[in-house]
């Protein structure tokens, strides 16, 4: 069984030209359903636990522009550019109607390039598996997501999938430098090269540029379809795992799947200017308002913002209350097994910190 402590984000690994103040306030993007409820139930732990922020909180609801397009409102805009650093709550994209996922606008507006997220097995939150412990790093901003497609004619849509160098390259670096300032010890970069020969190609041959610079970590190519299989089989294989837009979008969600879903799995999206960090689960609007939900996985993303706020004191104080409730299984909300409301479990983690 994995430690009690997850330790994400053990050292900051942030580009080397952000830098915060003492002084520091968090550009906090509730979101939709449940995003507000969990997002109070964050703040209140921060309260609990004396954490040095403060909040701005933001509205992303898409404003029409002078073009006639929908984007994100320029308070919230202004607000991530100056703060630097956000935490945001599940949004909500329709389907099929023609809308942009919010998420990848705020990704590609503020040039997230790097998403991680840590999987780690839960103490006392039992699954099939009982020893994984794997981060995904995922190139965030172009791949299948760069959302350039079109009919070429009537019923055959063409979607070109982008992969260029710098992004490749600046990704495969992170990589490598999260294991290294991590403790980790293998990256396996993971691809479809016998496939697309050209565009996974060119993202391999970055990762083979990134290794080269870190010889102290054991470097390995996989294909993706033999990564999902033995990830299924024996996760414990696999340590940092790098890959392109799409294929980290689905492999990180699987890796979730093994620890218990994502209500458990924290995120964060580095950029060259900043990062926001965030729940990747969905927006539950069918218990949004009734005091249902788990706060857990935004919970868990805030203490890996924290840490990359080398504020490191008080990220171990709320992630050490968090799992440790969890662990004892008292006070534990519907979608772990219990009963309890997402103010009774956040009651519950904030008199463990009270507490020590």
């Amino acid at each position: 069984m994995a430690s009690g402590v997850f330790n994400f984000l053990m050292k900051s690994c942030r580009p080397s030209n952000v830098r915060y103040a003492s002084s520091r306030t968090v550009t906090l993007i509730p979101g939709d359903g449940i995003g507000p409820e969990i997002s109070a139930a964050v703040q209140k732990i921060f309260a609990s636990a004396q954490v040095p922020i403060e909040w701005e909180s933001v509205d992303v609801t898409p404003v029409r522009g002078p073009d006639g397009k929908f984007g994100i409102p320029q308070s919230a805009i202004d607000s991530v550019n100056t703060h630097k650093i956000g935490l945001k709550g599940p949004l909500m994209t329709p389907i099929g109607k023609g809308h942009r996922s919010l998420n990848l606008a705020l990704r590609k507006e503020f040039n997230l390039y790097a998403n991680v997220r840590p999987c780690r097995s839960i103490e006392g939150y039992e699954t099939l598996y009982k020893d994984v412990d794997v981060v995904t790093i995922r190139e965030n901003t172009e791949g299948e997501y760069s959302g350039i497609e079109h009919e070429i004619v009537p019923g055959v849509v063409q979607s070109i999938k982008l992969i260029t160098e710098p992004a490749s390259q600046r990704v495969a670096d992170y990589a490598f430098e999260y294991a290294k300032l991590n403790g980790r010890k293998k990256v396996t970069a993971v691809h479809k090269a016998n496939i697309m020969r050209m565009s996974d190609g060119l993202f391999l041959r970055c990762c083979r540029e990134a290794a080269k610079k870190h010889p102290e970590i054991k470097f390995e190519e996989k294909y993706l379809d033999t990564v999902c299989l033995t990830m299924v089989q024996e996760p414990s294989k696999y340590d940092v795992l790098v890959m392109p837009n799409l294929y980290g979008d689905i492999l990180s969600d699987l890796c979730a799947g093994l620890i218990g879903g994502l209500g458990l799995t924290p995120s964060g999206n580095i950029g060259l200017g900043g990062a926001i960090f965030e729940s990747v689960h969905g927006t539950a609007p069918d218990i949004a308002g009734k005091d249902l939900a788990n706060p857990t996985a935004l919970l868990l993303s805030a203490v890996m913002m924290l840490r990359h706020m080398d504020l490191g004191q008080h990220a171990l104080k709320i992630e050490q209350a968090c799992l440790a409730t969890i662990r004892d299984g008292k006070v534990l909300t519907g979608d772990l097994g219990g009963k309890a409301k997402c103010s009774e479990f956040t009651n519950a983690i904030i008199k463990r910190i009270e507490s020590s």
